[in-house]
């Protein structure tokens, strides 16, 4: 019992170091007519206007912190995050949407945004606050493109395991706003964006496939995304024909790093999955566990991860009790028609690889607080679940085939619900060794 009250402490402070609040009060104030970003100062002018707008998983928190801090001088602005994030806002529209896959909200989102736009003056500050999510919960459709065909389009994406920056890339190409676009339409008004990251690397650019950044990929780099998942035949045809017209300059590219629409940007990383892993490492070693950050670049199949990690974790050899910490974000292929998500896979098959006589704790949960299609955030794992498990008589090793995490972890009482955490950082995976 210890193990799994200490894993779960350690989960909590790693999440409280990433909370929009704690980040942008640490960089952001306004004083004396002058808006600093951390060393860097911005003037708004007697016949200019700061808006903000948000868009992520974590909007609503970010924009909540920035009323607080500067609320009488925010003229409006939009927020959109997804149902069941909402928060109370006091100058912000807001505007709920749906995640992993476009809804008919994400597209009144992007109208809404777009109409935004237009009202905007060269003398105008932007506040762009951007967390994970942004790509599906901020939705456009642009010449002959629909709903429906994006949606498709990205739920083949997803059922294959594509990357992160794999399904950005194409997002960035279905739209008119994503990848450096946004920043052409907020023109001539000032862009600030503070970024909270849910990728690895950090890259601008995927981030919320980086709206207001310029953008690297092309068109003919999403058709090749496409080609090398074999879906060039089963995505619909105005998608098909959307990206071959783009690769032959029928559609305009994203804009690139010498565009003239990012004259007046500035980007600012907030946080990321990093600063969550180091204060879980602070946490951990207050609680007496020698303790080491062994990844922050986890990532491929969720169930061959979960092997890895067990295999690691018993290789330990150094001084105990320890803890060890991955972070990073993987995939899953989906092959059943059971429901979990990548977090609840990767326990799981780490379950299944744990000899019997383990003594080992393992929790993995996405720091947004949601995983996959389902109302837990992750799940864990240790020798006595796996004991009720036998006595329960189920088949572990089913219950993967199926990538039916969900309903085995909810027969053992493994799942971890949090509710929304208001941040995204990708996942943190914690091991405990006695």
């Amino acid at each position: 019992m210890r193990l799994k009250n200490d894993a779960f402490i350690v989960l909590k402070q790693a999440i409280a170091a990433v909370q929009p609040n704690v980040l942008l009060k640490s960089i952001l104030c306004f004083q004396n007519g002058q808006l600093s970003v951390e060393q860097q100062s911005f003037t708004l002018l007697p016949n200019g206007n700061m808006y903000v707008i948000a868009v992520g998983k974590a909007s609503a928190a970010m924009a909540q912190a920035v009323e607080g801090i500067l609320l009488e001088h925010v003229s409006g602005g939009l927020v959109v995050t997804k149902y069941g994030h909402a928060l109370p806002l006091k100058k912000l529209q807001l505007i709920e949407a749906g995640h992993p896959i476009p809804d008919t909200n994400s597209l009144l989102a992007g109208k809404a945004l777009l109409d935004f736009s237009k009202k905007l003056k060269e003398n105008d500050i932007v506040l762009f606050l951007l967390s994970g999510g942004a790509s599906a919960l901020l939705a456009d459709t642009p010449n002959d493109l629909t709903l429906s065909a994006l949606q498709s389009t990205f739920q083949l994406l997803l059922n294959v395991g594509a990357t992160i920056q794999e399904m950005n890339t194409i997002r960035k190409h279905l739209s008119a706003i994503k990848g450096g676009q946004l920043a052409r339409l907020l023109m001539p008004a000032e862009i600030i964006t503070l970024a909270i990251s849910d990728v690895m690397g950090d890259d601008p650019s995927v981030i919320g496939s980086g709206p207001t950044v310029p953008d690297n990929s092309t068109f003919y780099n999403a058709w090749t995304i496409i080609q090398q998942y074999g879906l060039q035949h089963q995505i619909p045809l105005s998608v098909q024909q959307y990206l071959q017209k783009g690769m032959v300059r029928e559609i305009l590219e994203t804009p690139k790093k010498n565009d003239i629409c990012f004259d007046k940007t500035w980007f600012y990383l907030l946080g990321n999955n990093g600063l969550a892993l180091q204060s879980a490492k602070k946490t951990a070693q207050a609680l007496g566990y020698e303790t080491h950050i062994v990844s922050q670049q986890i990532c491929g199949e969720a169930r061959l991860m979960g092997e890895s990690i067990v295999a690691q974790a018993l290789a330990y050899t150094g001084k105990k009790p320890a803890c060890l910490l991955f972070g990073g974000e993987t995939t899953v292929t989906i092959r059943g028609n059971g429901l979990g998500g990548r977090n609840q896979e990767l326990v799981l098959a780490a379950a299944l690889s744990l000899p019997p006589e383990s003594n080992l704790f393992i929790l993995s949960v996405g720091t947004d607080g949601t995983d996959g299609p389902t109302d837990a955030a992750g799940a864990f794992t240790d020798g006595q679940q796996l004991q009720l498990a036998q006595q329960l008589g189920l088949n572990v090793k089913s219950y993967l085939d199926n990538n039916d995490a969900y309903h085995f972890f909810e027969k053992v009482n493994g799942l971890i619900k949090t509710g929304p955490t208001q941040t995204n950082v990708m996942d943190i995976v914690v091991v405990l060794i006695p």
